[in-house]
């Protein structure tokens, strides 16, 4: 099980270094390479949940190890959440003004000359 975890990991990697590399990415190169990293980070924290609810793997690893993969992921995960929050607040002030721009465009469209006053 975990040389094959290894291996599809290296092969991961070498996905997202490809896709990474790719010269003129368009639009959707670049949110194929997000999907794709995403899905892969998914997958590793899918990975990780199972090694830590896992007793009998646990055990294996002393008090220096554990404190280390603590200390990289809770830095890690730190860093990604601050990202995910400062990217949420850019689409919502977006999507907010994308909403704004629409709810104008369907007033202007509404108003018949009737409803238009000028002195």
């Amino acid at each position: 099980m975990s040389q094959g975890w290894v291996e599809t990991c290296q092969r991961i990697l070498e996905q997202i270094q490809r896709m990474s590399q790719k010269r003129d990415k368009d639009r959707l190169d670049l949110i194929q390479s997000m999907r794709f990293s995403l899905y892969a980070l998914h997958r590793s924290i899918l990975g990780w949940l199972n090694w830590v609810n896992n007793p009998d793997i646990m055990v294996t690893f002393n008090q220096k190890e554990l404190e280390e993969m603590n200390k990289k992921l809770t830095e890690f995960i730190t860093e990604f959440i601050k990202y995910d929050i400062e990217i949420t607040e850019k689409g919502t002030s977006k999507g907010m003004a994308a909403q704004r721009a629409r709810s104008e465009a369907d007033e202007r469209a509404r108003r018949t000359p009737e409803d238009m006053f000028y002195i």
